[in-house]
């Protein structure tokens, strides 16, 4: 019987929650029973470079600037004939803009599993929630990283036999086999440190205000105040970044903010941290919040998406409501000054983490999605 031909359709290769997620379930599905092939709409990013073991005739860059011009038909109808060409029995699709172009294209040209995926709790203004939602029903199911991102959906409208929760999986090999860290990422970092301080950390990109680093750059400045010890690592890169630097200096604390800019050693950088926070507005399944908890870092996170499906509230870290900055600053700073309960939260988050979110699960539930559609 011939394995089943899957095609994943990317946006781009930059360091994202989205796009390392999408890039580790294509390694492991490549290792099971499918013939992966990969497209993307930009060959702009750092991630290419893991997908090396895939055969040239294997990946297809379709380079979109716009839905509205004559360049979007063209590259629809390359993109039809590219799944034609390669016999493709499954389109997955991996956000917003793959949505729409994967789906249309997979539909036109027949192909019955249409997989889409939706990973947060928002969407880009009501002309593309509309837009959205149209590549939603020409997909047969559709991918969510939380049961939050479901109930959103299901309250537009969505039905809910065509939604599918599957969390994002964690590698955790990668925070347990600490011999195989990049020490020399770790030392360029630590060099800059006070090597007394307490670091706290945020992991996310700083592409989109979504993100909220305006909220923990003036948190960081009064837990500065208070604690002259503390210092802060903001992990991520994008077109916001010199504005964020700019405002880390406006507040007198640019000299204990270490912007490292985008880094795959994760772990090797959390290993020295002493409490991981997200303060985004919006989110699905955070990849940061479970790198966190993995790590033994206690987590102070805004109660948006699945952000509650994964902390336990006091027991492996605290949730705040979005945009609060006291509550931020009140929950960091508790955690600092009482180290007997941030070591019990790290702990306890280390746990489930390792336990409940490992890439082995996340693998089978996808692989269980493409068996019951491609039947």
């Amino acid at each position: 019987m011939p394995r089943p031909r899957v095609l994943h359709l990317i946006n781009s290769f930059e360091i994202g929650g989205t796009e390392l997620q999408a890039i580790k379930i294509i390694n492991s599905l490549a290792q099971r029973d499918y013939e992966i092939f990969v497209a993307s709409l930009s060959e702009k990013g750092t991630l290419r470079k893991e997908l090396d073991w895939l055969k040239p005739d294997r990946y297809k860059c379709f380079p979109l600037t716009s839905f509205y011009d004559a360049n979007c038909l063209k590259q629809l109808k390359l993109f039809r004939n590219f799944l034609e060409a390669n016999r493709i029995t499954l389109v997955h699709s991996h956000d917003f803009y793959t949505n729409i172009f994967g789906m249309t294209g997979a539909f036109l040209n027949r192909i019955g599993a249409r997989v889409a995926s939706k990973r947060a709790t928002y969407s880009k203004g009501a002309i593309k929630l509309f837009v959205e939602r149209q590549s939603f029903r020409l997909a047969k199911k559709i991918a969510t990283n939380s049961n939050a991102v479901s109930d959103f959906l299901t309250a537009y409208g969505i039905p809910k036999e065509k939604l599918v929760t599957i969390y994002n999986g964690l590698d955790v090999d990668r925070f347990i086999d600490k011999p195989a860290y990049d020490y020399e990422q770790i030392e360029k970092l630590t060099s800059r440190l006070n090597p007394h301080a307490k670091v706290i950390t945020i992991v996310a990109n700083m592409r989109s205000r979504v993100k909220n680093h305006d909220l923990f750059l003036r948190g960081a400045q009064k837990i500065a105040d208070q604690f002259p010890r503390v210092e802060f690592v903001l992990v991520g890169d994008g077109d916001l970044r010199e504005a964020f630097i700019a405002k880390a200096n406006d507040l007198g604390i640019g000299s204990r903010c270490h912007f490292t800019g985008n880094l795959t050693a994760i772990p090797e950088v959390l290993s020295i941290s002493s409490i991981g926070v997200l303060c985004s507005d919006s989110e699905g399944f955070s990849n940061a919040i479970l790198e966190y908890m993995a790590a033994g870092l206690p987590v102070v996170a805004t109660d948006v998406g699945g952000a509650r499906e994964a902390i336990i509230e006091g027991k492996t870290g605290f949730l705040i409501p979005p945009g609060d900055e006291k509550a931020f600053v009140r929950s960091v700073m508790r955690l600092l000054t009482d180290t007997e309960l941030s070591h019990a939260l790290g702990n306890a988050g280390r746990s489930r983490a390792l336990t409940d979110f490992s890439r082995q699960a996340q693998i089978d539930a996808t692989i269980s999605l493409y068996n019951s559609i491609l039947k």
